[in-house]
């Protein structure tokens, strides 16, 4: 095949940034920004926009200089070694646990709004939905790329197009008091926020795509940051002057009804579900195979890596079947909240970011190191406001390396690796149906001059 004409290009690629970083917490997460610190919120959103470039500029550097098809977790393992590396696919996979109830509530709350229904209605949606994404996964259906890679082009034009009609009219409302929570609820936003930055590393999985990756890889993120900053920024604003004062559950059909009316709203709570169940889809296949993989790397229970080989593991499906039921319930209860799901996910996310930021500071050298070790310290910072929600990765860490050491001292002589490839498969999103060297992308390669008559030589030096 000729690389240079299949390729990607800055335009396309910059479209898988976007389908990384759109996702359906844009649904329900900039309402939960508002509430927390009121108009101060849009601090949170500028402090997380200017982190953004730094973050994207590792990940840049990292796909560029040391290419691999693992994702953050190669290179954490590149970095700190197989512990961390383990402990960062375990964060990942709790992640999920947490998330996916509470993204298939945010969908049931637009249906519910849809059809004038209440908490009950919402509920029974969203179990809904998870049952229908289990038993997908359980046949074997799954959401290609393409269609979720759609999905967000069509929010993306939404949110646009609504923010631009509505915004005009309510411009000036809800600015007081600027800071109801005072100063420090912006940190609480900030950490909230987090959820709807988290993509930036996905291009590290796909510069071997890209024609020519030292010239198109930066135009697609130069690309993807502008539009995301335009969009994001006008959201933010949006979402407080239109949407943060009725406490609405479904803020984004709000927004869009301003400026188109019921058939906007409508429309809204239609793209909501599809969005939620696809990206559940996708989360949660992926990340069965990732369960499967860290137990039989003794990150996990081994329990999840038994039983008849299938292409989706089944125990890993219904421990995330379980565990999801009790959050729901415990949601519909009361006893916790779509914004406390939101909060524990964005700790584990949080520490993903962690360790593969420290990881590249070490790894790289001269500008990279700086700008990873930029992009490390807010980072950190952002942390410390996760407060007693960085418990759900601590945990998910002290279970790792728990059963790691255990399985050690139960065969000292034997190493468990964490594959690459089963981090990748529950990253952020798909990535197009091409093959991949684990270790240095066939484009990049050729790009270098050698193609693989030179990888053959490096290997033998």
């Amino acid at each position: 095949m000729n690389e240079g004409r299949a390729g990607l290009g800055p335009v396309r690629g910059a479209s898988y940034y976007v389908g990384a970083l759109i996702g359906p917490g844009v649904l329900l997460v900039p309402s939960l920004a508002a509430r927390a610190a009121g108009p101060a919120s849009l601090i949170a959103w500028a402090a997380l926009l200017v982190l953004s470039v730094p973050l994207a500029l590792t990940f840049l550097t990292l796909a560029l200089r040391h290419p691999v098809a693992g994702g953050l977790s190669a290179y954490v393992r590149e970095g700190f070694g197989g512990d961390a590396s383990a402990i960062t696919g375990t964060c990942f996979a709790t992640a999920v646990v947490c998330g996916a109830p509470a993204v298939s509530l945010i969908g049931g709350y637009y249906v519910a709004d849809l059809t004038g229904s209440g908490t009950a209605v919402a509920g029974g949606v969203a179990m809904f939905m998870f049952a229908a994404v289990i038993v997908a996964n359980v046949l074997g259906l799954t959401i290609s790329s393409g269609f979720q890679l759609a999905l967000a082009a069509v929010l993306v034009c939404a949110i646009g197009l609504a923010v631009s009609v509505a915004l005009p009219g309510h411009v000036t409302h809800n600015w007081e008091p600027f800071a109801p929570h005072g100063w420090w609820a912006v940190g609480t936003a900030a950490n909230i926020l987090v959820w709807l930055f988290v993509g930036w590393e996905a291009m590290a999985q796909l510069a071997g795509d890209f024609r020519d990756p030292a010239r198109d890889l930066p135009r697609a993120v130069l690309m993807a940051f502008a539009l995301m900053a335009v969009l994001y920024c006008g959201l933010a604003v949006a979402t407080i002057t239109v949407t943060a004062s009725d406490g609405s559950r479904a803020p984004l059909a709000d927004l869009v009804a301003a400026g188109f009316g019921r058939a906007g709203r409508d429309g809204t709570a239609v793209l909501a579900v599809a969005l939620t169940m696809g990206t559940m889809n996708v989360y949660i296949g992926s990340t069965a195979k990732l369960a499967a993989s860290l137990a039989g790397d003794r990150a996990l229970p081994a329990w999840f890596g038994a039983g008849p080989h299938r292409d989706i593991p089944r125990r890993p499906l219904w421990a995330l079947a379980l565990t999801s039921a009790i959050l729901l319930g415990a949601l519909l209860a009361g006893a916790t909240s779509p914004a406390d799901l939101v909060r524990a996910t964005s700790a584990c996310f949080i520490v993903v970011y962690i360790l593969a930021l420290g990881s590249a500071a070490k790894v790289l050298s001269g500008r990279g190191r700086t700008v990873a070790l930029t992009a490390l310290v807010p980072v950190i910072v952002v942390a410390a406001f996760s407060s007693v929600f960085l418990a759900v990765p601590a945990g998910a860490a002290l279970l790792s390396y728990a059963l790691r050491h255990a399985a050690r001292n139960r065969a000292p002589n034997h190493r468990f690796p964490v594959p690459a490839a089963a981090f990748a498969q529950a990253d952020k999103r798909e990535r197009p149906d091409r093959a991949h060297d684990q270790t240095r992308p066939a484009a990049w390669a050729r790009q270098k001059g050698g193609g693989r008559r030179e990888k053959c030589d490096r290997s033998k030096n």
